[in-house]
């Protein structure tokens, strides 16, 4: 399994050296509201949501504010996890919710095993998210791009776990809402925190077995009577009350 996973992520890591180009402009006083920049090296159209801080007078290239990426679960809008852009803005996060899925793209692949059949689609959205760093660091050099925070429902959690995977010098937290498929990443520098829905369960070695608990700095939180599909804005008053309240502890105790 490590050995297989370890090709993979060297393969995905090629591929994005050679992929992920600075091609294209959006502005910089386009704030809290919908967007779309163009990868033109790849001729995709990616809506966003860049949402400021509450404390935004406060961040200055000599004094970064963090920065925080939403990704959505599959056929979610990207718009519909403002409880948490909200929970990350309050905390003094520049938060941009991504759409990874276009009408272009191909479905979701359904067949096992995921870890080969759905990094096409992970690989992609980590495209994505590495093309959106480098584009809008220098759009907004009041917010420090090299240590991320993600953000991840389902199938957008397992974007940011192979995300962290690849690319552990730049996540410092990450935290997922009922990811299953792609294996957390085991890193003493990256701080997880993964809610668990409790009407499915994750994949053999997603999660952290006890003793691995023990050696690295990941949370897991089953949320009782919870539904994976419910776990966005759109779900029940109880349950994204108990997901604001999770997300705020985590944050606040580094």
């Amino acid at each position: 399994m490590q050995k297989t996973l370890k090709k993979l992520f060297i393969l995905s890591a090629l591929a994005l050296s050679t992929s992920v180009i600075s091609t294209s402009a959006i502005s910089a006083t386009s704030y809290a509201k919908d967007d779309v920049i163009t990868d033109k090296s790849r001729s995709r159209a990616i809506p966003i949501n860049i949402t400021l801080p509450s404390n935004n007078a406060k961040c200055t290239e000599q004094v970064k504010c963090p920065v925080a990426f939403i990704n959505a679960g599959y056929g979610i809008s990207h718009n519909e996890y403002t409880f948490a852009s909200n929970v990350f803005n309050q905390r003094g996060y520049l938060t941009i919710a991504v759409a990874h899925e276009l009408k272009s793209d191909p479905d979701l692949n359904r067949e096992q095993p995921y870890l080969t059949t759905r990094m096409e689609n992970w690989h992609r959205g980590v495209v994505t998210l590495k093309f959106l760093v480098n584009e809008l660091s220098s759009k907004y050099p009041a917010y420090d791009f090299t240590k991320l925070a993600l953000f991840g429902h389902s199938n957008g959690g397992d974007i940011s776990a192979l995300y962290g995977s690849i690319y552990p010098n730049e996540i410092s937290t990450i935290i997922t809402l009922d990811h299953r498929r792609m294996l957390i990443p085991r890193n003493k520098n990256i701080r997880v925190l993964t809610l668990r829905g409790s009407d499915y369960p994750a994949d053999a070695n997603v999660l952290l077995t006890p003793d691995e608990r023990g050696v690295y700095p990941v949370k897991q939180i089953l949320i009782e009577k919870s539904r994976h599909n419910d776990m966005y804005d759109g779900g029940p008053k109880w349950l994204v009350d108990r997901m604001s309240k999770n997300i705020e502890i985590f944050l606040d105790n580094k």
